[in-house]
């Protein structure tokens, strides 16, 4: 739950001030937008990234503000899940290995971890592809290495900054229907921003982001 988010840039610029969200259980949310209104810098208060000049962020019943940053570490660790424009894959590193590092980090057993990104790729349709390196694969098949990679450790809530940015049309949309697919089946929250309509189009509620915070689409 976002309560009264009001962020400003260096140089005083207000980006959003007033801003309220609530997304519930399972909910998918798209946020709309330019580049530059702050579709991202607002990921980065709900991921506890950065820290908004006034409001709250409660994530699964835990307020950000009286975190430390080890704790927030530890919150987005555990709780959320993020799917990039960029991918962000670790080159040096298997497809499995990049999928099974969430749960790595959460202190489970190589061989388990392993075998979750496993399960997890077979989901996403590249479950022939985990001892393959991002080198060797396109930007669809990446992008569902990052979907994987995202959902692995069951979190609550997704966060996801225009995920197909990079694709062409075509691969888009089937990105689309794996993310929409795989988020829903695991019931988590998602919060999508994104300039594309397309992209907008597979959440169940769809919003503006403006400088008085956010309207319905």
């Amino acid at each position: 739950m976002l309560c009264g988010l009001t962020k400003s840039v260096p140089g005083g610029r207000v980006l959003f001030q007033d801003l309220d969200l609530n997304v519930a259980p399972g909910e998918f949310v798209a946020i709309m937008g330019e580049s530059g209104v702050g579709k991202s810098t607002l990921l980065n208060l709900v991921a506890g990234l950065d820290r908004a000049d006034a409001g709250s962020v409660v994530i699964d019943g835990v307020a950000l503000e009286p975190l430390d940053d080890d704790r927030r570490t530890l919150l987005r660790r555990d709780r959320l899940g993020f799917v990039f424009q960029a991918f962000h894959v670790l080159p040096h590193l298997s497809v499995a290995q990049n999928v099974a590092l969430p749960l790595v980090l959460q202190g489970v057993a190589s061989a388990a971890a392993l075998a979750g990104a496993q399960a997890l790729l077979d989901d996403v349709g590249l479950g022939a592809r985990g001892a393959d390196y991002p080198r060797q694969l396109s930007g669809g098949e990446l992008q569902r290495v990052a979907i994987a990679r995202a959902l692995v450790h069951r979190p609550r809530l997704i966060l996801a900054d225009e995920p197909t940015g990079n694709l062409d049309p075509e691969t888009a949309a089937r990105v689309l229907e794996v993310f929409s697919r795989e988020v829903r089946s695991r019931g988590a929250s998602t919060i999508l921003v994104t300039h594309s309509e397309v992209a907008a189009a597979i959440a169940e509620r769809t919003y503006i982001l403006t400088r008085a915070g956010l309207v319905a689409a």
